[in-house]
């Protein structure tokens, strides 16, 4: 969802800025084939969660008399009654025989390591925190545009735009001050039924940040590239020309074990949303053009 609203509200400032140098009878297509491929995508998630609902309905592992979901709260409840803080918390020594991929114990299992749990949590609150996402996701890119050509003309006659690498040292450092002010505040004041923490815990827990420093240093290259490319060919089509939904859930199928053993309804949708997205992606690419010099 927070993609799709980076692609809809994103493009579309970025094509009116650019001076509609791009193929309007080119993107907007695109954009729709995008936004198809994001309502198929809901329709995966929606499909998905019911054969997963109905596989933990057929477990032996929980009561008869109570829904699937009922059973994996109270299963996750007993383990929560002795607090602890998140930090600081330790593995679980319990010998657990590794669940194959697509069975009711492998969703219980994988239930037990998330740290910000999904079965029964509030969907209202989730949907208004990813629809606050992703509004934030589509603006950043039309103000790194106006940043490097100044549509505004906020600056003073003769003074020469930030050139993109400039611009881009600018967005990290502010992206640096987000990150630690928003982590300090969920510390103390976490979201999602996550225990506090403190400082000094978090310091002190090295595990897991390898990774962490791993997704930074490729959505760093990432964003860095889809800025020189916007200012090239035009934001707009270097902003809605990124295969996020595409590569996230390649890598959720390939590699987390998503979707497996699900219902021939899940696998059609979901062959249709990622055919989607490819089209999308071509069609997006060729509405690209060259940017007039300033």
């Amino acid at each position: 969802m927070a993609s799709s609203l980076k692609v809809v509200i994103g493009t579309t400032l970025n094509y009116f800025l650019d001076g509609r140098i791009n193929r309007a009878e080119v993107l907007f297509p695109g954009v729709g084939c995008f936004l198809i491929a994001a309502c198929l995508g809901s329709l995966v998630h929606s499909s998905n969660a019911a054969d997963n609902q109905e596989k933990l309905s057929n477990s032996r592992n929980y009561s008869a008399g109570n829904t699937a979901k009922e059973d994996l709260t109270q299963h996750l409840v007993q383990e929560e009654e002795e607090p602890k803080d998140c930090e600081e918390a330790l593995p679980n020594n319990k010998a657990v025989e590794k669940a194959e991929a697509g069975t009711a114990d492998f969703l219980i299992d994988l239930e037990d390591k998330r740290s910000i749990k999904v079965l029964g949590s509030n969907t209202l609150a989730g949907l208004a925190i990813v629809t606050f996402a992703g509004v934030c996701y589509s603006l950043f890119a039309p103000a790194f545009n106006l940043a490097t050509n100044d549509q505004w003309h906020t600056l003073r006659d003769g003074l020469p735009h930030l050139v993109v690498y400039t611009a881009y040292f600018y967005f990290c450092l502010s992206s640096l001050v987000v990150g630690v002010a928003l982590n300090v505040w969920c510390l103390y004041r976490p979201m999602a039924g996550v225990p506090r923490s403190t400082l000094r815990a978090y310091a002190g827990d090295r595990e897991g940040r390898g990774l962490a420093l791993l997704a930074g240093l490729v959505s760093g290259l990432g964003n860095a590239f889809t800025f020189m490319a916007g200012q090239a060919a035009g934001y707009a089509a270097a902003d809605s020309v990124q295969a996020l939904p595409l590569v996230s859930t390649l890598w959720g199928v390939v590699l987390f074990g998503e979707y497996r053993r699900s219902s021939r309804r899940t696998y059609t949708l979901l062959g249709s949303m990622l055919f989607m997205f490819v089209v999308a992606m071509a069609v997006l690419m060729a509405s690209s053009a060259h940017r007039k010099p300033l």
